[in-house]
């Protein structure tokens, strides 16, 4: 029987990654990961993790991301060598600016083979640069570590360290270099030579009661030495001063709480998990670009989140008349557009505001929204009236697309579970998301999405989830791709090269137009498929259960 360093290695390592807590492994199949692949689908059979494989990298970096969005919990991701690491780098891009736990082990060539001209070999040390909390360039294993810690506790401790800190980075629980602690991606690069793979040791023998308090031993002095936070920063505002409160993706209902303990108008974006409450203040953008009467006179922000979508939000941190305070997120950048923020942790008044201020912003919305009846045919905004409104236990997942702008102005004030990667705010990796938010919620998931920001995650579309996870789960999982298709990017008219370029220029350069067959596509991947042609037909595809594909014609 072959003896394998690397797969003993590995199948500690994994172990110790999941007693620390770490319960999802996201895997990409190769030839350099093959040990750390063997010992996740031992560890998956013993029913210790979930396992999700997934044929490319790019793909299923964006399903660790999304299901460690809604679950708050690192997701482990598997990948090779070479081309396979950068694949990963939209995603831990975006889970480093949203602060999203992840673990990555990229497997690597060892040592003496990189710079040399070897195959499917560069430079991973460092390929990440500052989107990860660390990186660590892990030799190549070259002894036998004993299938008992405390046979050979030199090379098990140094595994136990590997993984407590990993996972401890990962959450945020600790940080490297005096760092303020934040959570996001970690990357182990690990180093194997060949042979790369065995079948023993199995790396469910490491679920051991020993192997466990080793693990939480660590971690524990780890909280214990982490930095500690700042006394909280309290501020103490004149409420005489017209204020509003400003959600932006992430806030949660905190911002919700603040805007009505004060009287202060609510503007939430889409994702904030904000938008709802009496005092939510919906078609806010088009009332900051047409009623100056109201906008001009805002003399405070209340920041929560981190708001992207809307020039006119934006524009009010640049005014040099307005005050902006920052609520702290321990899991998001300081945000500090304008570069005059005050960051705080909690915001009071001097004494009673008044009612007026906010009782103005709700006419002006309930007027604008009145001033542009539903007209019968099947809009962007009926068709995100008709998505929110069927949304109830539901997740919801909002794409880079003009659809989310529109669903700044027409989703209605509700609870709800919306999530889009605004991070960056990228267009990739959307459909991948999804199945991860929809994996690790176990709840039916709309995507709600452009044409183009479809096409660009097609490849998604091969995920089988009654094949590719371990343990399986025993029904089709419920989710719902609904693609509004105005055949291009109507997201760009509304940027300036719109009005200064040629129509066929700028379609040429900004619009990309296509005339991709959705129904072809969908029917490719094993995918239902709809095409939907009003808004009862919309109402009664929702209801649905299974995998589907949903294509709206819309007007450019």
């Amino acid at each position: 029987m072959t003896s394998s360093p690397a797969q003993n290695f590995a199948a500690q390592l994994l172990a110790a990654l999941a007693q620390a807590g770490a319960q999802r492994i996201f895997l990409a199949p190769g030839a350099r990961s093959q040990s750390l692949a063997i010992a996740a689908g031992q560890l998956a059979e013993a029913e210790a993790v979930e396992l999700v494989v997934r044929l490319d990298e790019r793909g299923v970096g964006f399903a660790a991301l999304g299901a460690a969005l809604a679950s708050g919990e690192p997701s482990v991701v598997i990948t090779t060598s070479g081309t396979a690491v950068a694949n990963l780098h939209p995603a831990v891009l975006e889970a480093h600016h949203s602060g999203v736990p992840m673990i990555l082990l990229t497997a690597d060539r060892p040592e003496e083979l990189r710079g040399v001209g070897a195959n499917q070999t560069t430079n991973q040390v460092g390929i990440f640069a500052d989107a990860v909390r660390a990186c660590v360039d892990v030799p190549a294993p070259t002894e036998q570590p004993a299938s008992d810690l405390v046979a050979n506790p030199e090379i098990a401790d140094h595994i136990v360290e590997l993984a407590a800190e990993a996972y401890a980075l990962s959450i945020g629980l600790t940080s490297r270099n005096g760092a303020t602690p934040r959570p996001g991606p970690v990357q182990l690069n690990l180093q194997f030579r060949e042979p790369l793979s065995a079948v023993v040791p199995a790396a469910d023998a490491f679920l051991s009661a020993a192997n466990g308090e080793a693990v939480e031993a660590r971690l524990a002095a780890l909280a214990a030495s982490a930095t500690r936070q700042a006394a909280p920063n309290f501020a103490l505002v004149d409420a005489a001063i017209p204020t509003v409160v400003v959600a932006g993706a992430e806030s949660g209902p905190a911002a919700v709480e603040l805007a009505e303990s004060w009287g202060w108008p609510l503007l939430a974006e889409p994702s904030s998990g904000a938008r709802f409450g009496g005092n939510a203040v919906l078609a806010y953008r088009p009332l900051l670009e047409q009623r100056p009467d109201l906008a001009q006179r805002i003399g405070r922000v209340v920041v929560f989140g981190k708001p992207t979508l809307s020039r006119a939000v934006i524009g009010l941190f640049k005014r040099l008349d307005i005050e902006v305070f920052v609520v702290r997120d321990s899991r998001l950048e300081d945000f500090n557009v304008g570069g005059r923020a005050q960051h705080v942790d909690e915001v009071s008044v001097s004494h009673e505001v008044d009612g007026e201020w906010l009782a103005e912003w709700l006419l002006a919305d309930k007027q604008l929204r009145l001033a542009q009846p539903v007209d019968g045919e099947l809009t962007r905004r009926e068709l995100i009236e008709a998505v929110w409104e069927a949304t109830g236990e539901e997740v919801l997942v909002l794409g880079a697309s003009r659809l989310i702008r529109e669903a700044e102005v027409w989703a209605p004030a509700k609870i709800a579970s919306v999530f889009s990667n605004r991070g960056l705010a990228g267009i990739d990796g959307t459909i991948a998301t999804a199945l991860g938010i929809a994996q690790a919620t176990g709840r039916k998931t709309r995507v709600l999405i452009g044409d183009l920001t479809a096409l660009h995650d097609a490849g998604s579309l091969a995920a089988n989830p009654l094949a590719d996870t371990l343990p399986r789960p025993a029904a089709e999982p419920d989710v719902q791709i609904i693609v509004g298709n105005d055949h291009g990017g109507a997201i760009f008219a509304g940027l300036e090269p719109a009005k200064l370029l040629p129509k066929g220029q700028f379609e040429r350069l900004f619009s990309t137009p296509q005339s991709v067959d959705f129904e072809s596509l969908a029917k490719a991947y094993g995918w239902g498929f709809r095409r939907i042609t009003d808004e009862d037909d919309l109402r009664r595809s929702l209801e649905l259960e299974g995998r589907w594909l949903f294509e709206v014609v819309l007007e450019r």
